[in-house]
């Protein structure tokens, strides 16, 4: 990337510099006026938010991250940045933006790599079981088979159901 200087040169906005924003995805994503259905994933959890447009900035309007699954019965020795658990947050995040009133939303990843069944979808595939209509298309949800986490083991699996439906009762 070339270096901007010189008296002619505009500086690029700073989180356009250091790579932390896409300003004409964001843009496109702030036309269609509905709330977004932001998903990051860190070096240790899944967060999940609901966020609406302010001139003032961002408000975040409801959020839920994977860490809160421990305390819907998710297992102490479980990752809580699995895809299961990003789908259980997704999940979450679904129940709880329905009884906000919130029934549809934009997904907004971020600079995340849109690779078909990652983490990001999942979350997604969450939302979307949970009730709520978000856009997207089938072929980029992760199967079932990761999703309910028997890829990993069958505990893992039985912990997925049992979060699930401690989940549909907390929040609904």
């Amino acid at each position: 990337m070339m270096a901007v200087h010189g008296k002619n040169q505009r500086a690029r906005y700073k989180r356009r510099r250091t790579g932390e924003t896409d300003y004409r995805r964001r843009l496109k994503l702030l036309r269609g006026e509905s709330p977004r259905a932001v998903v990051r994933v860190s070096n240790t959890r899944i967060i999940a938010q609901i966020v609406e447009f302010n001139l003032d900035g961002d408000k975040v309007r409801l959020q839920f991250t994977s860490s809160e699954l421990r305390s819907h019965g998710w297992p102490k020795d479980a990752s809580v940045k699995s895809v299961p658990s990003a789908y259980l947050t997704g999940f979450a995040l679904g129940k709880k933006a329905l009884s906000a009133g919130i029934d549809e939303a934009v997904l907004d990843i971020g600079l995340a790599a849109s690779t078909r069944g990652n983490r990001v979808f999942s979350a997604l595939k969450g939302m979307v079981d949970a009730g709520m209509h978000i856009p997207h298309s089938e072929e980029i949800l992760p199967s079932d088979v990761r999703v309910n986490g028997e890829h990993i083991n069958e505990k893992i699996a039985g912990a997925v159901e049992k979060t699930r439906t401690k989940i549909e009762g907390a929040l609904s």
